[in-house]
């Protein structure tokens, strides 16, 4: 048998202890032994040595990677696991979609731990590619590669016990399996009703008050830090009141922002904030680790060699990290791409666009409307207001046609009218639009509009700039919401693109991925789908214009 051995500062978060030690490794990728070594020859300046970080929802798609290339990045920050929803794909490609996700990420080490989508459609208020209904999630609840039910998004049918979504509930909790959660904006009944159907996690949360009301009714607060929604400053003391009850998650995060930092910013800025190192560490390693019972070590005997280590405590600069015994990243050679991956992936993309190119006339807006519906949106929030303006005006209020049009069967396209983009020329426009993913694009004018929607058909997905002068691309060939390119050049090309929007005046964090929730009628208050504009707080379809 041959040992591998790890020095340095150990931390056990556990039994919240701090020792110099070694951490001893076998053949099979398991901790042997953990031995105190106090003759001083660990130094003050020695490494430290803690569980691998885990986001605890993701969804992979939205990296716009695949999940051995997302897996290529997470590594190099420190993280080693994702509890991830394939609520995107599967909105597109259905069951097809979720099997592509876990075939790719069976690949490797690196662990990815899937759960069922709950909402295929997100709504009964769009259209998506697939129908997973209650039936089909009974029987999909029954596969050993299904960890958990994905979070319930349709928040109002558990509030009101509808059977189809409460059956959804029962199939994961009959087998023992774990029910996340969204629910937004949720007053004291309606949370205790959410929390009592059995739904244990939450990653919607905007202010402390929600976060300790959710806490209060039984379920986890995970604190969301993606490329739109940053709900770690408003958040993070709520890890220092109840870190038993808190974990960390990107949820949605774009491939450039994923390069500069992930969970190891949150834990950084945490422990930069005055928040203990051990309730960091219990956030950002076991919570997520003891929630949904993953198969990834916490540094303790017989568990698996699965841990990172760090300069110090304050800095959390990652030199190693160590999955399974073996090390797939250093800082000073980068991703061992032999150590993180155990076989080759060889499945084509899929994919599934089916709308037909359109023309000018297919958008204009009805000559009858005097007032129209705007939807507001804000930067760095999810949460839509909604306003009413005279169309004579719209142009002085800076408010823009915004278009939603169905990619999955012959449908008129949705037009509407925003703010807060502030375009000054061109269009903007993608298919990562969730959950359905539909074509979404804004725009000054039509012509440049339809120019970003046909170029979108053309490229059977992906992210297009029109800036009125020349049009721009990503393709996005795998459902027309990932490439296959690796992080580095895919984050190269959208950042040419999310700097493009910018020039044209977007003064948004990240144009697109504010974008993509334009059309998400489960956060409130009012979206446009392909089936018209929601007031989401009514669940109803409402006139855009009038």
């Amino acid at each position: 048998m041959n040992y591998k051995n790890w020095y340095g500062h150990i931390v056990d978060v556990l039994q919240q202890s701090i020792f110099p030690g070694v951490v001893v490794v076998d053949d099979s990728g398991r901790i042997v032994e953990i031995r105190h070594i106090e003759d001083g020859s660990i130094k003050e300046d020695a490494p430290y040595i803690i569980p691998g970080f885990i986001d605890a929802h993701i969804h992979i798609e939205s990296t716009m990677l695949t999940p051995r290339n997302y897996a290529k990045v997470a590594v190099s920050h420190g993280v080693v696991a994702a509890v991830c929803d394939p609520h995107e794909i599967a909105n597109v490609m259905g069951v097809e979609g979720i099997d592509w996700m876990i075939d790719n990420a069976s690949t490797m080490r690196f662990c990815c731990w899937f759960g069922l989508p709950s909402c295929i459609p997100a709504s009964p208020l769009d259209i998506s590619g697939a129908v997973i209904d209650s039936t089909m999630t009974d029987e999909l609840m029954e596969r050993d590669d299904i960890h958990f039910l994905a979070e319930v998004m349709n928040f109002p049918a558990v509030i009101n016990s509808e059977e189809e979504i409460m059956k959804k509930i029962f199939s994961a909790l009959k087998r023992g399996k774990v029910v996340d959660g969204h629910a937004p904006l949720l007053n004291d009944d309606d949370i205790r009703k959410y929390a009592f159907a059995g739904i244990t996690t939450d990653h919607e949360c905007t202010s402390l008050e929600e976060a300790r009301l959710t806490i209060q009714e039984g379920i986890n607060v995970i604190i969301r830090d993606g490329s739109a929604a940053k709900d770690f400053g408003i958040l993070s003391d709520i890890i220092k009141e109840h870190p038993q009850f808190c974990m960390l998650c990107a949820d949605d995060k774009h491939p450039d922002d994923l390069i500069k930092g992930y969970i190891d910013e949150l834990v950084r800025r945490g422990v930069g904030k005055g928040i203990p190192v051990e309730s960091m560490l219990r956030a950002a390693c076991v919570n997520p680790i003891k929630h949904y019972d993953l198969p990834i070590g916490l540094l303790q005997v017989h568990d698996p060699a699965t841990f990172v280590i760090v300069n110090n405590l304050k800095d959390f600069d990652i030199q190693e990290t160590v999955i399974d015994g073996h090390t797939v990243y250093t800082q000073h050679d980068g991703v061992n791409e032999d150590a993180l991956f155990t076989s080759e992936f060889k499945k084509e993309p899929i994919n599934c666009m089916r709308a037909q190119r359109i023309n000018v006339d297919t958008i204009a807006t009805p000559k009858h409307w005097k007032k129209v519906r705007v939807i507001e949106a804000t930067d760095g929030m999810l949460l839509t207001n909604s306003s009413v303006a005279d169309i004579d005006a719209l142009a002085n209020e800076q408010i823009q046609k915004i278009v939603v049009y169905n990619r999955y069967e012959p449908m008129q396209p949705q037009i509407a009218y925003i703010k807060g983009f502030a375009l000054r020329c061109g269009a903007i426009g993608t298919t990562i639009s969730h959950d359905s993913h539909q074509i979404v694009v804004i725009g000054t004018n039509d012509d440049d509009i339809v120019k970003v929607i046909n170029a979108l058909i053309d490229n059977e997905g992906g992210i297009v700039v029109n800036n009125g002068k020349e049009i721009k691309s990503l393709p996005l060939p795998l459902a027309g919401l990932m490439s296959t390119l690796p992080a580095e050049q895919l984050s190269a090309l959208y950042v040419e693109l999310d700097k493009e929007a910018k020039e044209m005046g977007c003064p948004f964090h990240a144009p697109f991925i504010t974008l993509a929730f334009m059309s998400l009628p489960v956060i409130p208050h009012i979206k446009l789908t392909s089936r018209g504009l929601v007031d989401v707080d009514t669940n109803k379809i409402v006139p855009a214009g009038f």
